[in-house]
């Protein structure tokens, strides 16, 4: 946490010191230690019907208790790896602090992933339990065979859901295992630029590491804070530990509200209906909610936005002063090491251009390609150096790919950057082919797999479109096997295919028929010629 009365970023950085005990539990931290009988609002639930519902921390405690309980019964035990493939719920509130206080590893599921995308991942992560949904079990259906390990499957809805039955008939002990800070807790998985999602494990400590970021871009939350929103998924680290469990680190309750499809005006009416105070918004809610057709948005109660994914630009900022009422504080970070820059309206003004000052306690550097420190001004590599409690403990189950994200002392980010002298760092761009898509990191990697198993596809390279609302777009090059007419109807026919077997986030927006993949002598796609056609 940062020291209480800092009165400047200077100060805070001057006087923080990490302060992470030896024996550490997420579930005791966030949801045990406000469990007192009091009664204190934890978490409120709106439904599709506009109706919500309410829970406290005693409420989750016991419901948690009783669902680790069940798992108990059912043969999961420490260690084990518990999918959690719902939307912001109760049901994924529970699921969480259950995995937490049983010494189990979540596993948190992006619900619109696709069969394709499913299987890997628990099948990659030998998830022994799975959380879902009527939706998401008939995607299981689908791939049951694939996993054998996966012997459990809890639907939190329906007829006769068997989530809460579990939940009755288990009892209220409480079986939370002693923990250390760096015992595992759970693994979110992380699209890269080749092969297969990676899956980023992260120890009990990692919420710890994320406090002092989420304080400073929350201008120094919990500051005036009464209820935290966001519509990011609770599947992603930006959802989970930018909102989710900081707030509840604090005891301040927490809005779940998952959108089917995001709506800017809906937005405007759910912060002003709940009186929300603190919100994490990414830069695509952010440019929808800018682009509504309301003439006068409802007053809001919004004390702190906090935003971060893509850099925002000084219209969004201006804009976000003007209606929302707030200096927005833009941060930076990525699922393997997040939060680490920040900017900080009630400390400094923002710098056009920056994505913000190195989180007192995070040691971020440019560095070179030998991971060698370079001089402020110099172009290089955005690199956190270790150890850091936000830091990831490494890749699940691959070793190599652990190895390859470090330089020396310095974890390397992916991104290029600069600091100036002052000291805010400034994004340039990918050093990779990561497309970012609505605040989404997007391999182009496992998007090719699924287009070349498509009988129409021969070849298949996918590159970022720009984009002004949702900074790139997915487009995907196509070469075809002969036989097939490059039409759009085959184009939206292989969109589908891409929505139905990985992800709706993930599809092709643009799908560009051509007659050969420009290659280098080795056979590797050049993919800056792909991105300088969509120049031409």
């Amino acid at each position: 946490m940062l020291p209480a009365d800092s009165n400047s970023y200077d100060d805070a950085a001057r006087d923080f010191e990490w302060r992470v005990p030896a024996r550490y539990n997420i579930a005791h931290d966030v949801c045990d230690k406000w469990a007192d009988g009091s009664q204190r609002l934890a978490l409120i639930v709106e439904h599709s019907d506009g109706t919500d519902s309410r829970y406290t921390f005693d409420d989750l405690h016991r419901l948690s208790a009783r669902f680790a309980n069940a798992l108990l019964a059912h043969g999961v035990v420490r260690g084990d790896r518990i999918a959690i493939f719902v939307r912001q719920s109760v049901e994924a509130a529970v699921a969480h602090l259950a995995a937490y206080r049983m010494g189990s590893i979540a596993v948190p599921l992006f619900a619109l992933f696709g069969t394709e995308a499913l299987a890997y991942r628990l099948a990659n992560s030998g998830a022994r339990a799975i959380i879902t949904d009527l939706e998401g079990a008939a995607k299981l259906d689908a791939i049951d065979i694939e996993l054998p390990e996966l012997n459990h499957r809890f639907v939190t809805n329906g007829e006769a859901p068997s989530f809460w039955h579990a939940v009755e008939l288990a009892g209220e002990s409480d079986p939370r295992v002693d923990t250390a800070a760096d015992d595992p807790a759970i693994i979110i998985y992380t699209s890269g630029t080749t092969g297969k999602p990676k899956g980023a494990l992260h120890a009990h400590r990692v919420l710890l590491g994320h406090l002092p970021g989420v304080e400073m871009s929350q201008q120094g939350f919990p500051r005036d804070a009464a209820l935290m929103w966001t519509p990011a998924d609770w599947a992603w680290i930006g959802g989970l530990f930018d909102v989710l469990l900081p707030a509840w680190h604090h005891g301040v309750p927490v809005l779940a509200c998952r959108f089917e499809k995001f709506d800017g005006a809906s937005a405007f009416e759910l912060l002003a209906r709940h009186r929300v105070s603190h919100a994490f918004l990414p830069p695509t809610a952010l440019k929808m909610m800018r682009a509504t057709s309301l003439a006068a948005p409802p007053r809001l109660a919004l004390r702190s936005v906090a935003s971060g994914g893509e850099p925002l630009g000084e219209a969004l900022l201006a804009w976000g002063r003007a209606t929302l009422g707030v200096t927005i504080n833009e941060f930076y970070g990525q699922t393997e090491c997040n939060i680490v820059l920040s900017s900080c309206a009630r400390w400094f003004s923002p710098v056009g251009g920056a994505i913000g000052r190195a989180v007192p306690g995070h040691r971020v550097a440019i560095v070179d390609e030998n991971g060698q420190r370079l001089p402020r001004g110099s172009t290089g590599s955005i690199a956190v150096a270790r150890p850091d409690p936000v830091m990831f403990l490494g890749y699940w189950q691959d070793g190599a790919a652990t190895a390859a994200k470090f330089r020396g002392e310095y974890l390397i980010t992916g991104d290029l950057g600069r600091e100036d002298d002052e000291g805010f760092f400034h994004f340039l761009g990918r050093d990779d082919d990561v497309i970012t898509s609505a605040g989404y990191r997007i391999g182009p990697g496992p998007i090719e797999d699924c287009l070349t198993r498509h009988p129409a596809v021969r070849l298949a390279a996918v590159v970022g479109a720009p984009d002004a609302e949702r900074t790139e777009v997915v487009c995907a090059f196509v070469v075809l096997n002969e036989g097939h007419a490059p039409d759009d109807a085959l184009a939206h026919a292989l969109q589908q295919h891409v929505k139905t077997n990985l992800a709706a986030h993930e599809y092709p927006r643009m799908v560009r028929f051509i007659d050969a993949l420009p290659l280098t002598a080795t056979g590797k796609v050049v993919r800056h010629e792909l991105r300088q056609a969509l120049k031409d």
